[in-house]
């Protein structure tokens, strides 16, 4: 039988592309969106996110066009300055003069059925010898020496990962279904992921829109692996929005045993609750809660034997995954990188407070951190920082996933117990794993300790210790609190200037 395009699943019917001309305004306005955001460095979206709504038509081929265009956006702008183009009287929108320039010089052919496509057919010539002059001027061969270090990588061809939902259906019936109309393999290491070509698009398969499957990278599959509750465990997601490894875990359990997943920020509250409700996960509690402000002693929490902590970070891992260095932001020169470090900080601060309120909880034996960040001051630098703390804890860094043979830097004690992924050589997401695991010798269940039985130094050195995790949790959340009033002035300053556009067409 022959195979069928990931397209093709739903009726049996090859869809028919829209014409070109109608992709290349779709991709029109998501560069506007694109662009703009990353100019006043409030994005509205990634590229993948704004090219996979719902409304965009020929999903394929726009992100193909959409990342063809910013990647040589300098180049087109070099070019287009020689022009009248961009400063046209006929204010034809930029944004579409730099797709219709890109398939001019390097795409497919621009045939003159609007006034935008006529325009730049116009100057067809023009365009075509002047990008001449500048592979003369850089002294170049090919346009593609033209461009900028950072978008190198951004033809590297990650898979498309799939992880069965085991809760509604078997790992050999997706796997039966995802091969009718394309490859399929097992992955080798987690028993429960498929891997298929790269760019299959199956956002609208009927499967991932009942829950039956989940499009979730390889390496932010891994710390709920690597975390491996027992199914009859409770378990702990301290920062569980948008929820993908909350039922990955309940998956994982089999529906059994108890998972509390936590969430402070009630936005993301309502999509974990969305996550866990279409996984069809009766096994989760959903908690409007602050981690930070839980009591590891409280009731609710004297059962919990795992925790798995993947608290917010700088997303530095994604950004391949996101196509983030196609944007104009991420030009030599461009980064503001005292804000990114004193952001990374902050972020650091939290995460370590964190990890050493999680190490805290007296019945605990495993504990996973993980980040979806590169950067060593979130990684390395945090388990550093805690180690003491957790030995005093009693835990124990372990490794996870012994096969792996990429593990951390070597900057830390017990650096070959961490493990480290890379978005280019590993082909998915750059994450960053660490496993705590508590010495048996150490009480299984430590709910009902009473701490006016222990010696007085002991008793002092856990009120000392209690001190500096509140000081540190207090340090923690000035921190967040820091971040999360930048993006309330820049919700604000926009809220401005939308008030005085409204007042100027009055």
């Amino acid at each position: 039988m022959e195979r069928q395009s990931a397209s093709q699943h739903k009726d049996g019917a090859r869809a028919r592309s829209p014409p070109l001309h109608l992709i290349r305004r779709q991709v029109a306005r998501i560069l506007r969106i694109l662009l703009k955001g990353d100019a006043q460095r409030r994005a509205q979206g990634t590229i993948r996110s704004l090219v996979y709504k719902p409304s965009v038509v020929a999903k394929r081929a726009t992100l193909a066009l959409t990342c063809g265009t910013l990647k040589y956006l300098q180049v087109l702008k070099e070019v287009l300055a020689s022009t009248d183009l961009i400063t046209n009287k006929r204010k034809v929108q930029a944004e579409l003069v730099y797709v219709l320039t890109y398939d001019v010089l390097f795409g497919q052919e621009v045939l003159p059925i609007g006034d935008a496509e006529k325009l730049v057919l116009s100057r067809k010539h023009a365009l075509r010898a002047a990008l001449a002059r500048l592979l003369v001027k850089k002294n170049v061969a090919s346009a593609d020496k033209l461009l900028p270090s950072e978008v190198e990588v951004s033809d590297y061809a990650a898979p498309r990962y799939v992880r069965v939902n085991t809760l509604k259906i078997g790992v050999n019936d997706a796997f039966e279904v995802l091969s009718q109309f394309t490859d399929v393999q097992y992955d080798d290491m987690i028993p429960y992921l498929l891997v298929l070509p790269a760019g299959t698009d199956l956002h609208d398969h009927s499967l991932v829109l009942q829950g039956s499957l989940f499009l979730q990278g390889k390496a932010s599959c891994m710390p709920a692996q690597a975390l491996d509750p027992i199914p009859e465990w409770e378990v702990l997601d301290a920062c569980a929005a948008p929820g993908n490894k909350t039922v990955q875990l309940a998956a994982i359990m089999k529906g059994r045993g108890r998972i509390l997943a936590c969430e402070q920020d009630r936005s993301r509250l309502k999509t974990l609750k969305k996550t866990v409700e279409l996984a069809g996960a009766s096994n989760i509690e959903v908690l409007h809660q602050d981690f930070l402000q839980s009591n590891p002693f409280a009731a609710k929490f004297s059962k919990v034997r795992a925790i798995l902590l993947d608290p917010s970070c700088s997303g530095s891992g994604t950004t391949l995954h996101r196509l983030d260095n196609l944007l104009p932001s991420f030009a030599k020169g461009q980064l503001e990188e005292d804000k990114e470090k004193q952001r990374v900080e902050c972020l650091a601060r939290f995460q370590e407070a964190a990890l050493r309120h999680a190490l805290s909880f007296p019945a605990v034996e495993r504990i996973i951190y993980s980040t979806c960040s590169i950067n060593k001051r979130e990684n390395e630098d945090v388990v550093a920082s805690v180690l003491p703390f957790a030995h005093a804890h009693n835990f124990e860094l372990a490794t996870a996933f012994p096969e792996w043979p990429h593990r951390g830097l070597e900057v830390v004690d017990g650096a070959h117990h961490l493990l480290r992924t890379d978005a280019a050589r590993d082909k998915t997401d750059g994450f960053f794993i660490a496993l705590f695991v508590r010495e048996q010798s150490w009480p299984s269940s430590l709910a009902g300790i009473n701490l006016a039985n222990k010696s007085t130094s002991h008793h002092a050195a856990v009120e000392k210790e209690q001190d500096v995790e509140r000081e540190q949790q207090d340090e923690a959340q000035e921190c967040m609190r820091v971040l999360t009033s930048f993006k309330g002035v820049q919700t604000e300053s926009k809220k401005r200037r939308q008030k005085k556009k409204q007042k100027k067409k009055k």
